[in-house]
């Protein structure tokens, strides 16, 4: 071993402790030709968000986020529980004897469901990797599960890239698993053992079998009883509710769907169905105009696009196409924007949290959408601050992208005076400060 690889495995046991400021520059794998040491953006990156939230590599315990009382009930609530047999079918069935774990976890990355190679679970039950702990990457520092939430992407992480050096001895390859609808992330698929885990062709199995589970869920949900009994009804009365849906949280272009398809609309007709869906007692063209364009004139170029709109939903779905003298939707729509309001208003604010996936149509500059955008991000911030315990107002502070002062102090001012968890949330404020 040379010099420089004696260094970089000693910074490697610290995680860079000594100067948590500094980027860690022995990242130690791959490894280039001559055998020097060689990091991987994805994974500096990684690292430097740990180290961003202070956590400390060489303590780094998973905890029981789920407990073992609470977990059986939590597991059989979640849209992960019925693809199962998926996961089973094309992962698990020749696994015994491989030293290889597959492992179904949620989307705030803790462990659902932990199977395959015996000896390997035994193994791994050392560095907590079990049903119930929590795996995000903001508690335990980089690894494929926690990782690739933050990403939204598959990723492959090996041995000494973890953060965490309890988790060194391992790799793993884990892809997030998505709502097929609103494309929220449901949770996430992880393979982890030894290097087999991150071979060539375990990152594009994984992201095969996510596709069939998502493939699976759509199936199950047009097969669901309560959508017989939507279309039954919907067959019997035009007027009655029906499945259409329009995800646009923190999306810049909208999804809408009838239930049986979904469809990307343009980033203009997206401001339009959303402004129509917030707007439920209709708009007359010149409020709908100033909304979109800023310009109550704007009349003829408003009315050629509503043309536009409708041919491209009618080839869809006559039921989506709005209806003018007002504008209006013909048939009212579930938005993700209600159900977040409706979970406010129930108080259920840690599902409100889950359910926010981002600003309205982050990108949009139209009037209209920056007025619902602000309102919804205003009432999950109020109603928060006024009734949400701690853990939900960190969870929400650390999904927004960027810290809000008045949801940590709130946070701060609820922790005992010698809770651990006071530190870093002070570190994050004196780092707001800073900027």
């Amino acid at each position: 071993m040379t010099r420089d690889d004696s260094a970089a495995r000693a910074v490697l046991a610290t995680g860079g402790a000594q100067n948590p400021s500094r980027a860690n520059p022995w990242l130690a794998l791959p490894r280039d030709d001559r055998g020097l040491l060689s990091p991987r953006r994805v994974v500096t990156e990684s690292w430097e968000r740990a180290r961003g939230r202070f956590l400390d590599p060489e303590r780094l315990l998973p905890e029981f986020e789920l407990p073992e009382g609470d977990i059986v009930d939590y597991r059989s609530q979640h849209p992960l529980s019925q693809l199962l047999p998926v996961v089973r079918t094309l992962l698990l069935n020749d696994i015994q004897g491989s030293g290889l774990i597959v492992a179904l976890g949620d989307e705030k990355g803790r462990l659902l469901w932990v199977e395959g190679d015996s000896s390997a679970k035994r193994s791994a039950e050392d560095m907590r990797f079990v049903e119930g702990a929590g795996w995000a990457e903001s508690r335990v520092g980089t690894s494929a599960p926690g990782t690739a939430l933050v990403l939204d992407h598959g990723i492959q992480i090996r041995g000494e890239e973890h953060f965490n050096v309890m988790v060194q001895n391992w790799s793993c390859t884990a892809v997030p698993i998505h709502d097929p609808v609103s494309r929220a992330i449901l949770g996430f698929l992880d393979i982890t053992g030894d290097d087999r885990a991150v071979g060539p062709h375990t990152l594009p199995l994984l992201e095969a079998t996510a596709a069939a589970m998502e493939a699976e869920l759509m199936v199950a949900r047009l097969r669901s009883p309560a959508r017989a009994t939507t279309a039954r009804s919907r067959r019997a009365n035009a007027a009655s509710a029906w499945p259409g849906t329009l995800s646009v949280l923190g999306r810049d272009t909208a999804l809408i769907s009838d239930g049986h398809r979904i469809v990307s609309l343009s980033a203009r007709h997206s401001e339009l169905m959303t402004l129509l869906s917030w707007h439920s007692l209709g708009l007359s063209a010149e409020e709908l105009a100033s909304l979109v364009y800023n310009d109550s004139g704007a009349v003829l170029t408003l009315r050629a696009e509503m043309v536009r709109l409708r041919h491209a939903l009618e080839t869809l779905d006559p039921r989506l196409a709005p209806l003018s003298r007002p504008y209006r939707l013909a048939s009212p729509l579930d938005t993700d924007i209600s159900r977040v309001v409706a979970l406010l208003d129930r108080g259920s604010h840690r599902r409100a949290v889950e359910a926010y996936s981002g600003p309205v149509l982050p990108r949009s500059v139209a009037p209209g959408i920056e007025e619902i955008r602000e309102n919804l991000t205003n009432r999950v911030r109020e109603s928060l601050l006024s009734d949400a315990s701690v853990d939900v107002l960190l969870d929400y502070a650390g999904s927004t992208g960027d810290d809000d002062r008045g949801i940590l102090m709130a946070a701060l001012g609820m922790l005992a005076p010698r809770s651990p968890r006071r530190a870093g949330i002070v570190a994050r404020l004196e780092l707001l400060d800073r900027s």
